[in-house]
């Protein structure tokens, strides 16, 4: 067997927490529907607006990463959304974000436009009534859903309350009317009015321009916004270099090179597994058909490595590459994700660029520019029939064909919107079937091994 892209391990070391924070935060974009480096645009915007009403050093960096990871909870709402919007759940989620809730008829307008608007005229009936009646209700679960999500992947990732509670307190307003407990003024945490803040910046400086988001702060100052945070960001109107990096492609080493020097942390490889065991989670959030996959591969990838003879090293990358192997499935709808027919061309187009996804993002990190190739391909097949390179076996290492092992009986096991879940026997002989096309011989039958094994303890 020829076994190319190995994973290497030796730069691990001068790998910095933001480093690979800020390379992961293109997948929070995705999910939330924003322009690519969204998250590291409102860290550019919130670290400086943070710089200039006086923060210390230690507050500026939970502020960093309050900014960063902000929409770390984003996907836990992804599939409630689309089935109460029966919408594109990235679409609908990033049109919200233009919209200015305390103002009624921009938030009809918007209801009345992403409502339904895929289904026939009475299921889009009964889903606007739905809203009109639970409307309310409907919106703090499915922030507080969210809140909650991030606060927890904030505190799994080793952060203190002042990030956590800065990411839960994301959507609540200066004036009281925000979610998911109504908090107002002083009682919101600095960082959730600072992230806010700098999230509609961001949103409107993309769509009109810095006129288009001072303008929109300004008219928001005192509703959802802490006037003394808006000033802060107004006397930033004139600083060119400022809003030049909005526009840098190399803004995310900018925003790096931003982090308070004194506190930059490097990762061993425990960090590392912290950071990937957390977006795992964030990447299984996104649908509930998808609960723990990530975990289960991982698993399984580590077992059929040991009994391939891989080393304890290389078998700790390749446990992270199975973690985060569906990275960029947080850029596929959850009307794809989740739909119970049968997809169209259109669909299947979507699903392909999911490893795309994945490797684009994980390469942003030098020292996973290997990993990325290995979990970009664990949809690629021995002959030539994968997606989304159409590469064959000569091109397939062993990491990648240990995952892709894993990813389809996991799977085949799990329960799927189509169908139900499929027995471990009647699994593997599905699976024997696609050995030396699909699949490879030795990771099937040790597959095959540890299964046996499994059952007998």
């Amino acid at each position: 067997m020829q076994v190319v892209h190995q994973i290497h391990t030796h730069q691990v070391r001068r790998l910095s927490l933001s480093e690979v924070i800020a390379a992961l935060t293109y997948a929070l974009d995705l999910t939330e529907g924003q322009p690519p480096g969204h998250c590291l645009r409102c860290c550019w915007i919130g670290f400086h607006i943070g710089q200039r009403i006086g923060l210390d050093i230690t507050a500026l960096w939970d502020l960093y990463y309050t900014l960063l990871l902000k929409d770390a909870g984003c996907s836990s709402n992804a599939a409630r959304l689309c089935e109460l919007y029966g919408n594109d759940d990235r679409g609908t989620k990033r049109d919200f974000k233009t919209v200015d809730t305390d103002n009624i008829s921009q938030l009809v307008q918007f209801v009345l436009t992403h409502t339904g608007v895929r289904g026939n005229l009475a299921e889009r009936f009964k889903r606007l009534l739905q809203l009109a009646r639970h409307g309310e209700q409907l919106a703090t679960e499915l922030i507080q859903t969210r809140c909650e999500r991030g606060a927890q992947i904030a505190r799994q990732l080793g952060f203190g309350d002042a990030v956590a509670n800065g990411i839960f307190s994301l959507d609540e307003h200066w004036n009281g009317r925000g979610k998911p407990d109504g908090l107002a003024a002083g009682e919101i945490p600095v960082n959730a009015r600072i992230a806010l803040l700098s999230q509609v910046m961001d949103v409107f400086h993309h769509i009109g321009g810095k006129q288009a988001a001072l303008t929109e702060i300004g008219r928001r100052s005192g509703t959802w916004f802490d006037p003394r945070l808006v000033e802060a960001a107004l006397g930033l109107s004139d600083d060119e270099s400022f809003w030049n990096a909005l526009h840098d492609d190399d803004i995310r080493h900018k925003v790096v090179a931003m982090e308070p020097e004194s506190r930059v942390l490097i990762l061993d490889d425990d960090g590392l597994d912290r950071v990937a065991e957390a977006f795992s989670q964030v990447i299984d959030a996104k649908s509930p058909f998808t609960a723990g996959h990530s975990s289960r591969v991982a698993l399984y990838a580590d077992m059929l490595a040991g009994k391939l003879g891989v080393g304890e090293a290389r078998r700790r990358w390749l446990k992270r590459g199975a973690l985060l192997h569906d990275l960029g499935k947080l850029g596929v709808s959850n009307s794809v994700l989740d739909k119970p027919g049968e997809l169209t061309s259109e669909e299947w187009d979507e699903i392909r660029l999911h490893p795309v996804y994945t490797q684009q993002i994980l390469s942003h990190i030098v020292p996973f520019q290997e990993l990325a190739a290995v979990a970009g391909a664990h949809h690629e097949r021995l002959d030539g029939n994968g997606y989304p390179n159409k590469l064959t076996a000569k091109d397939l290492s062993l990491d990648t064909r240990i995952i892709t092992t894993c990813d389809i009986f996991d799977a085949i096991t799990a329960e799927r919107p189509y169908r139900e879940a499929i027995p471990v026997a009647q699994a593997l002989e599905i699976m024997g079937r696609m050995t030396g096309t699909a699949l490879d011989t030795d990771c099937y039958d040790v597959l095959v091994e540890s299964m046996s094994e499994m059952k007998n303890t």
